[in-house]
């Protein structure tokens, strides 16, 4: 029953922020897809025992090659699907619980959210320059390969 919640509300999350950023109302449902594959598989590594950073990075790398494969399917740009795709991952909630504890004057915890929030925010920010890479490389092969 866990992942049936996960699913349905990563999916309706990831496609209200595809409405959010004016995405083309025909791709909605790839939006919700991307983000909920990023979010089920981020919560499904933590579940078998990887680390949030490294399941992070997996999920971006995820969210973003589904991303490339949905906007040479539809013909759109990328971002279309990255940016609501990866929404799920942002680690909105640990941000807030930095500046909380900051204006509570809990410094030491402040400091301790914000550095979680930060080094979530350069793996997410990791798995796309990784997914960006894989693409690159896939472009040179196909380059190469035709005459």
């Amino acid at each position: 029953m866990y992942y049936i919640e996960q699913i349905v509300t990563s999916f309706i999350a990831s496609a209200a922020f595809g409405m959010i950023f004016n995405a083309p109302k025909k791709t909605l449902w790839q939006c919700g897809l991307a983000g909920m594959v990023g979010w089920v598989l981020y919560i499904w590594l933590q579940d078998i025992g990887v680390q949030k950073l490294a399941a992070t990075v997996v999920a971006a790398y995820c969210v973003t090659m589904i991303s490339y494969f949905f906007a040479k399917m539809y013909r759109k740009p990328i971002i279309v699907f990255s940016v609501s795709g990866i929404i799920p991952l942002v680690p909105g909630g640990l941000a807030y619980d930095a500046m909380r504890n900051a204006v509570e004057n809990h410094y030491d915890q402040a400091v301790q959210s914000g550095a979680v929030a930060f080094m979530m925010s350069g793996a997410i920010a990791l798995g796309l320059l990784l997914s960006e890479v894989t693409n690159q490389l896939i472009r040179k092969i196909r380059a190469a390969k035709t005459p």
